[in-house]
């Protein structure tokens, strides 16, 4: 039989959630910096460049960043709460 998992308890999933929100918060942070980055370095070049390439990098950067950070976060969210602990192979066969 497989264990309880702790994140069935509300106080313990709660915890969990709350530190995978702030995680997020973080990394939107630090993504929001990256595209400001980015576009920095693309408006001190010498080639003009159009809105559209901006809007693309901001799209790709962005959704690339915060889909990763959102997955990682998962896999700590699980691992860190024993989620995967109670979550094992059947030995009874």
């Amino acid at each position: 039989m497989t264990p309880k998992s702790p994140l069935e308890d509300s106080r313990t999933a709660a915890f969990a959630w709350k530190r995978w929100r702030r995680m997020m918060a973080l990394m939107a942070a630090v993504t929001t910096l990256t595209v400001g980055a980015a576009f920095l370095w693309f408006a001190t070049g010498d080639e003009p460049v159009s809105v559209h390439f901006y809007i693309a990098t901001a799209l790709g950067i962005g959704v690339m960043m915060l889909l990763t950070g959102a997955l990682m976060g998962l896999v700590f969210l699980s691992n860190g709460t024993g989620h995967d602990d109670a979550v094992g192979e059947d030995r009874s066969r």
